[in-house]
């Protein structure tokens, strides 16, 4: 668990490019309308709602992994849609090629000149269904995307729309036909962010309310792109002092100190966790950053970026209770988490 930060009784000063009653200070409204209306379609995911919110503001990328059927698609779609962002499904297989997601150029019929068909990943919000079934040509198509924001075909660059952001998902219990991601692109998500089953009780609200959804609720934005395009400026004017920064620090090299991690986080690691810590705050209209923002987000920016040792995972499965690999990495996260002095 995480035990709560001291919170700074006398908040440092604002920077002055952020004007008070900026909308910073509405962000949290803006949230709570997001997760209202994507709540009112899929139930019980309001932290999953901002987690996608805050990895948008940090222009990060998110990898969901949860059992079929928890409603990946459809809280994702109705996400996108609510920010009235383009938004394109594709759906991984292992006969994929990179041109089918990339686009290719090809000779038009017309004047026989060469002209160049986007693919579907030129969209502002991209759900890269069962991420781990494409095959290792069309993975790495995705990394200069991601990290780039654009692609290459034939040596041309084409920038893709901002923002731009790949929400991935995979099946953690059926491996037979997958081709697990390589390192090299699980570290350009921001979060790995693990679905569980939902509650008893949001279990018989979604069997009440599963005919009472109207069918045009997920197509109504409830976000305006100026709204997103004034937060997506926020996070980089967030107050940040020497004592948090060392705090990052700490709990970044924690990971490469610990003996039952083999390999530990990187560097890139330490400025996706100040990312997702300053779009944090930003969620919660302050202009500061506090411990608990990198608290909020250490587990799902760190867990997909070590490599733990199997006797570790053995354990801390046991003395946890968990069957999952990645409970198990999150328990050991934890308690590394647990042994840093929380700054005051």
């Amino acid at each position: 668990m995480t035990s709560p930060a001291v919170r700074p009784s006398d908040p440092p000063p604002a920077p002055a490019s952020v004007a008070s009653g900026s909308v910073g200070a509405g962000a949290a409204e803006i949230l709570e309308r997001l997760q209202g209306a994507i709540g009112r379609e899929v139930i019980g995911y309001a932290a999953v709602v901002r987690a996608l919110t805050d990895a948008l503001l940090a222009d990060g990328h998110v990898l969901l992994e949860g059992v079929p059927g928890l409603a990946k698609t459809y809280l994702v779609r109705s996400f996108a849609r609510s920010l009235d962002l383009s938004f394109r499904r594709i759906q991984f297989t292992p006969d994929m090629l990179p041109a089918d997601i990339l686009g290719a150029t090809v000779i038009n019929p017309k004047d026989h000149s060469f002209e160049f068909r986007p693919g579907p990943i030129f969209a502002h919000v991209i759900l890269a269904d069962e991420i781990n079934r494409a095959p290792p040509k069309v993975q790495s198509a995705l990394l200069e995307a991601m990290q780039e924001g654009q692609v290459t075909i034939e040596g041309e660059s084409h920038p893709l729309p901002r923002p731009f952001m790949v929400i991935a998902t995979q099946n953690p219990i059926e491996q037979e036909g997958t081709y697990p991601l390589p390192e090299a692109e699980l570290d350009r998500f921001l979060f790995r962010w693990i679905l569980d089953y939902p509650s008893a009780d949001d279990e018989v609200t979604i069997l009440r309310t599963r005919d009472d959804v109207p069918e045009d609720a997920a197509r109504t934005p409830v976000v305006t792109v100026d709204e997103l395009d004034r937060l997506r400026a926020l996070p980089s004017q967030v107050r940040v002092t020497d004592d948090l920064y060392q705090y990052i620090t700490q709990v970044v090299r924690e990971t490469r100190q610990d003996p039952r991690i083999l390999v530990g986080a990187s560097p890139r690691a330490s400025v996706h966790l100040l990312n997702a810590a300053r779009a944090a705050a930003v969620l919660d209209g302050r202009r500061y950053l506090i411990p608990d923002d990198v608290r909020d987000f250490a587990l799902a920016v760190l867990s997909h970026r070590i490599i733990a040792k199997p006797e570790a995972l053995t354990l801390s499965a046991q003395q946890s209770g968990v069957g999952r690999v990645a409970d198990a990495v999150r328990a050991i996260l934890a308690e590394d988490l647990g042994r840093i002095d929380i700054p005051r």
